[in-house]
């Protein structure tokens, strides 16, 4: 099942700081990458990153923040969030990176499920 709906992002203050510092003339790609271990097991991880040239934007579910920038959802994580989420900033010095905001519950069905 492929969503059709366009995501409602909000950014905190740190993540909006954090977008005004690091301008992109392309939509971010919210991206869902699993990766399988030696033991079979599944390890699954999301990452906001700049659409690069593999990236067919076709492929993605739209998503806006609130001040109209373009974000991209990976579709195996689309069908997984909800219709409204965040986005914040982790890490510390040059490891800090925009995040997903979402509560406990909504981390283990977008990781897990």
């Amino acid at each position: 099942m492929t969503r059709t709906t366009v995501f409602q992002v909000t950014a905190d203050h740190r993540a909006k700081a954090w977008l005004a510092a690091h301008p992109s003339d392309v939509p971010r790609v919210i991206a869902y990458e699993v990766h399988r271990c030696c033991g079979g097991g599944k390890i699954c991880n999301v990452v906001v990153r700049p659409t690069s040239d593999r990236d067919d934007a076709s492929a993605y579910t739209p998503a806006l923040l609130e001040d109209g920038t373009r974000l991209l959802v990976d579709s195996r994580a689309a069908n997984r969030l909800p219709e409204r989420f965040g986005l914040t900033v982790r890490g510390l010095g040059l490891l800090k990176h925009l995040d997903l905001e979402l509560d406990s519950e909504q981390w283990g069905e977008l990781l897990y499920a």
